[in-house]
């Protein structure tokens, strides 16, 4: 294949996935003033679907000018070549191949996250800002975007150097030690990302002695299920909306709810959430996602380590010296039609899989308190209520809220 071809093929990639993403985006708007379907009525009274069709549309709004910067920025950057000047640029500075991609890399997300920060700005101090959503303070905004900065050099950073450590030593065989390196690093992260990442952005407090605590103590001993560790996340101080979380197994696994959460739910609601994130644990869907998300990593890898030492790839984005680092970035924008299939595959199993975490809660609790929970908290993200199905089925991880309630109410 000619690397003129190649080159035009990666644009084509590019503009079809800006194509399907706006028909979506398009269809999905078309459903926003809908009428609420008749079980989900007492969601919102008439202000807050106002309010909430209102949101829905600037976010949309907002959804397009991004996108469209963003795949403006992108073409731009392929036509001008870019990546060669970029290239270029890191060589200056070295001639070790590591520090080479490192520069490499380092420039174009830092440039990229520059460029792209005045909509982030936008997004979170002027509208969500608008819809009583935001709590950060322009301090907390901009300490984020350092941390995100440091774990980005230090884990990616460290990451990608190994990769390429294994690749020079061992040559195409690479994809073994990197799958290894990989699966290692996920199942790390599983189990200690709560002690070791979420602390550097949120304070974390055991919850305390009380009714709530009690009351979850007391469930998870009726359905077996050991539990020392039930923490209070301090989500409040960016944002009003509510979530909580599971997360590590074994002796690890910790129970997480945010504040905005205990203050927006009664207790039978709360341990009715709890009781879905004990199902996800119960049902082994932590482990499937854990395993399946390795086995694809590895299947990546493979693909990669076979057409990673292709001079076309680099000469494709006009740069003359083959190189991992740029083969890489070719390899990206191939391989995410396949990636956008997997992605299919993860979020289809992902909702049958909320489905069982819900039918557990009702088994093991109650299903009533879980619907209650379901709505309130949708009405308190504002949440789009009637979605267009084909924007469902390559989005959504979880049911929509009307599906969710007739699961549990059936």
């Amino acid at each position: 294949m000619q690397h003129t071809t190649l080159f035009y093929i990666l644009i084509t990639i590019i503009i079809i996935s800006f194509i399907i993403d706006k028909v979506l985006d398009t269809l999905n708007s078309k459903h926003f003033d809908d009428e609420i379907p008749y079980d989900l009525k007492d969601v919102y009274d008439e202000d807050s679907y106002k309010k909430s069709q209102a949101y829905k549309k600037t976010n949309a709004k907002f959804s397009i000018l991004t996108s469209t910067f963003s795949i403006l920025l992108t073409l731009i950057f392929f036509f001008v070549n870019g990546f060669k000047v970029v290239d270029i640029f890191a060589r200056n500075f070295s001639d070790n191949s590591i520090l080479i991609a490192l520069i490499f890399f380092g420039i174009i997300l830092f440039g990229s996250d520059i460029l792209t920060t005045p909509f982030s700005y936008y997004k979170t101090f002027v509208i969500e800002e608008k819809f009583g959503f935001n709590k950060s303070t322009k301090k907390t905004f901009w300490l984020d975007k350092l941390k995100g900065w440091f774990m980005g050099i230090l884990l990616g950073g460290g990451i990608l150097s190994l990769i390429m450590m294994f690749y020079q030593f061992t040559g195409k065989n690479f994809w073994i030690y990197a799958w290894i390196l990989i699966a290692a690093f996920s199942l790390f992260m599983n189990l200690f990302y709560a002690k070791l990442i979420v602390p550097l952005f949120n304070k974390q407090t055991p919850l305390e002695e009380g009714k709530l605590k009690s009351a979850i103590e007391n469930y998870a001993k009726n359905v077996g299920f050991k539990l020392d560790n039930i923490f209070v996340i301090d989500g409040s101080k960016r944002s009003t909306k509510a979530n909580a979380y599971f997360s590590g197994f074994g002796s690890q696994k910790r129970i997480t709810l945010f504040d905005t959460l205990i203050n927006d739910l009664e207790t039978d609601e709360i341990v009715a959430v709890l009781a879905h994130e004990v199902g996800h644990y119960k049902r082994k869907h932590i482990i499937f996602n854990l395993v399946t998300s390795t086995l694809i990593a590895g299947f990546t890898l493979y693909i990669l380590s076979l057409f990673i030492n292709s001079p076309v790839l680099s000469k494709a984005l006009s740069v003359s010296t083959p190189s991992f680092h740029i083969g890489l970035v070719a390899f990206g924008i191939l391989y995410s039609p396949i990636s956008e299939i997997t992605g299919l595959f993860m979020n289809y199993v992902s909702r049958k899989f909320e489905y069982q975490a819900d039918d557990f809660a009702k088994e093991t609790f109650a299903g009533n308190p879980l619907i209650t929970s379901l709505k309130k908290l949708s009405r308190n993200s504002l949440s789009n209520l009637t979605p267009h199905p084909a924007y469902v089925f390559m989005h959504y991880s979880h049911p929509t809220l009307l599906k969710r309630i007739n699961n549990l109410e059936n």
